[in-house]
């Protein structure tokens, strides 16, 4: 029997750098032959093309290595979605050295783990080990995400969602399942708070876990892959604050707007102008591609709360519409006002 395809899951709360963390995978591989599946919250599957866009196989393969499941929060959606998803990788195993699963910030880890115990599963794949990423400036805040009401309200807009967990315990419950905890955004910290951070991620964690530090995600691989942990097999090791709970009711107050314009901007421009409006209204997340004046390379725009990071990613291709896309993931959003204030920016 051909060896179970190693899968790496790797949670966090949104804007951690988990979605970075992939993308830097990706670029080095070691000659590994990857597949992704990311859980994208929002209309646009912004955080898959990023990644597509790292992508190491041959451009006609690529568009077979990146699994978008759109359609809710993937630890309560894992029959719907994320087991059709894992039939057709299992079919491709021959070809696949191992998968990692960007979860939202939204999931518990551990329902999408016993997962692998199932019989369509099991015989085929096991979770090598599960990542945890965390925002050391967030977490030394005290909010441990970036924009804590973003990730709460976040959380209780998926339809799909069968938990209602206070903030403190989902962190909790991602820590209580990591094989390893990569403490992000270190550059954001002095030495003193980040000691107070790994201190205060130590008592979260249940049994001796290694701790790594970052400040843009980059690790090398043979630290991140390569753990052997096989998950599915010691679950009663990482307790959850969800092990003996029903379903929880939750509220749709959150929704995503997307917005396409064919037009360029100047990216620190733009990201001023983003910057008011996330004052004027409640937008918890911005992210998306940007068409820049006289530049053949596109931005990558992505913000959450005030906090926006610019990058350029690649160049267009010939066949791509210069546009600008960008989402917006909030509350109570005023779709016109953001449009009508972006297409009178000069």
């Amino acid at each position: 029997m051909a060896a179970k395809i190693p899968v790496t899951v790797i949670t966090g709360f949104l804007g951690s750098g988990k979605t970075t963390l992939i993308r830097n995978l990706l670029q080095n591989n070691q000659g590994r032959r990857i597949a992704v599946i990311v859980n994208e919250f929002g209309e646009l599957g912004i955080d898959g093309e990023l990644l597509q866009s790292c992508q190491v196989c041959p451009e006609e393969e690529s568009d077979n290595n990146i699994y978008e499941l759109t359609n809710g929060c993937l630890c309560c959606t894992v029959q719907e979605e994320f087991l059709p998803t894992m039939q057709q990788l299992i079919k491709r195993r021959d070809n696949i050295d191992c998968i990692l699963i960007e979860t939202s910030g939204l999931a518990l880890p551990k329902p999408l783990v016993k997962a692998f115990r199932w019989q369509e599963i099991r015989n085929a794949a096991t979770v090598d080990s599960v990542i945890t990423v965390v925002d050391s400036e967030a977490v030394a805040a005290g909010t441990f995400a970036s924009d804590l009401e973003a990730v709460e309200s976040q959380r209780q807009a998926d339809e799909s969602l069968e938990h209602e967990t206070p903030l403190q315990e989902l962190f909790e419950d991602q820590l209580a399942c990591a094989d390893l905890v990569v403490l992000n955004k270190t550059d954001l910290v002095n030495q003193q708070t980040l000691a107070e951070v790994k201190d205060l991620v130590k008592e979260e964690l249940p049994r001796v876990v290694k701790i790594v530090e970052s400040h843009q995600s980059e690790i090398d691989s043979s630290i991140l892959l390569g753990l052997q942990a096989a998950v599915e097999d010691n679950l009663d090791k990482r307790p959850s604050h969800h092990d003996t709970e029903e379903e929880h009711d939750h509220d749709d107050e959150i929704t995503s707007h997307h917005v396409v314009l064919d037009r360029t901007f100047e990216p620190q421009k733009l990201k001023q102008q983003l910057q008011t409006l996330v004052k004027q209204q409640e937008i918890f997340r911005v992210k998306g591609f940007v068409a820049v004046p006289d530049n053949s390379m596109r931005v990558v725009m992505q913000g959450v709360g005030n906090r926006f990071e610019q990058f350029y990613d690649r160049p267009w291709k010939p066949e791509e519409a210069r546009q600008t896309r960008l989402v917006f993931i909030g509350k109570d959003l005023k779709s016109s006002d953001i449009e009508s204030q972006l297409v009178s920016l000069n």
